[in-house]
């Protein structure tokens, strides 16, 4: 019989225990994998999606709140600005750009975004990488509306099918609002996956929202009346924030940023830098990432002492069964290593099988981050961690069997080949 089978053997003898131990090991290494994949995944994910803007302007009453409804779409921004002081904003300095975001819309719970044709000219979702269609184009006037990857991969929507839009956000189970049946949209442009946000948005011309709404205006006037791009009023000019870019120079951004930072700021807006909100969201998660990552690797070292108390206890009844192979022939030096073998191939098939526990963990997990706070995760299990991950289990978990070894190692022949009663 070959050590492998005597090896199983013993596995199978205690199949209850032996298959407890790996699950405790597959979960502590499915947690921890996960933990550590969606830890870059997300700070990934974050950093990519505020996209190439300089400053982000809003009414919101806090520049993280700002940006988490502005960029990742988490919620609708609920303070409009004025048509009238973007306006002035935008003439107030010679910006690179400014695009006008208006929210406050849904497409089966989707957000829509209206915008102008500039947010697909000169904004990027993810710095250095434009925009690109999977079909179709932008939309080029009133009533024509663009389907983020997301969006067309989940409702099915296409190129030339009409769609009506519905008030709210969308962005929770309260927030059903009512159908704008009244108007709807042809789709004219399927997005390519951007890996931000976005994806999971539809984008329309301002002019179309701002009809939509001045409806709901008129309706709750008493006044049942059409209305048209013509018939718009003051009132129901609003944008919900609005996109800057400096003018800059070889990549570099304008010294003027923090001077119009400030001014902007003392003008009343909420002003974020998107990169500096997202780097203080990540500062303050990530006292909470090392605890987390300190719990996983305290599980998984318990998993370790688990597997050397599966194999201390279970020596009572191999004794006789290490007597045998002694008479046998087998050395003591032999015994020693088939039982480190043994809780090795523990911590290898608990690797392994918390290897597929951490890609499930993964998906829901950014399913979850996707439906909660719109934040897209293209999540991955990195090669080199994951077998780091793997071998460092393996090889905690037969230091967890030199216990249990030296145990079987001083296993006296004659006591225990004596008949039991």
């Amino acid at each position: 019989m070959s050590d492998f089978s005597i090896i199983l053997r013993s596995l199978r003898i205690r199949l209850f225990s032996t298959v407890v131990t790996i699950l405790t090991v597959a979960v502590a290494v499915g947690l921890f994998l996960t933990l550590l994949s969606m830890r870059e995944s997300g700070r990934d994910a974050f950093r990519r999606g505020s996209g190439n803007i300089d400053l982000l302007v809003s009414a919101e009453p806090g520049p993280l709140v700002s940006v988490l409804n502005g960029l990742f779409h988490a919620g609708a921004p609920a303070n409009p600005i004025p048509w009238a002081r973007f306006e002035a904003l935008r003439a107030s300095y010679p910006w690179a750009w400014a695009i006008p975001l208006q929210q406050g819309d849904n497409y089966r719970g989707y957000p829509a975004i209206a915008t102008t044709p500039a947010f697909f000219e000169d904004y990027q979702p993810e710095a250095g990488r434009p925009w690109a269609f999977a079909a179709g184009r932008p939309f080029e006037a009133n009533f024509e509306i663009v389907a983020g990857s997301e969006v067309a991969a989940t409702t099915g929507v296409a190129v030339g099918d009409r769609i009506t839009l519905t008030h709210g956000s969308g962005g929770s189970r309260e927030d059903h609002g009512h159908s704008h049946d009244e108007y709807d949209y042809e789709v004219v442009g399927i997005l390519e996956p951007s890996g931000s946000a976005h994806d999971r948005a539809l984008f329309s011309d301002l002019e179309s929202s701002w009809v939509l709404h001045a409806f709901d205006r008129h309706e709750a006037e008493g006044r049942h009346v059409h209305v048209g791009v013509d018939d718009l009023e003051e009132v129901d000019r609003a944008v919900t924030g609005i996109l800057l870019k400096v003018p800059s120079r070889g990549g570099m951004a304008s010294a003027a940023l923090p001077q119009q930072f400030d001014r902007l700021r003392r003008e009343g807006f909420t002003v974020a830098q998107p990169a500096q909100e997202i780097g203080r969201l990540l500062g303050i998660v990530a006292n909470v990432d090392a605890l987390l990552i300190a719990m996983a690797a305290a599980v998984l070292l318990a998993s370790g002492i688990g597997i050397m108390l599966a194999l201390y206890n279970s020596m009572d009844q191999r004794r006789r069964q290490v007597a045998i192979m002694r008479v046998l022939g087998a050395s003591r030096g032999k015994v020693f290593s088939l039982t480190l073998t043994e809780s090795a191939m523990i911590g290898v098939a608990g690797g392994v099988i918390g290897t597929l526990f951490a890609a499930i963990g993964n998906a829901a997990t950014a399913s979850t981050l996707k439906e909660r706070l719109g934040l897209v995760i293209p999540w991955s299990l990195d090669p080199a961690t994951v077998l780091a991950v793997v071998v460092g289990t393996t090889i905690l978990a037969a230091a967890a069997g030199v216990l249990p070894g030296l145990v079987a190692y001083r296993t006296p022949v004659a006591t225990n080949l004596r008949p039991t009663a």
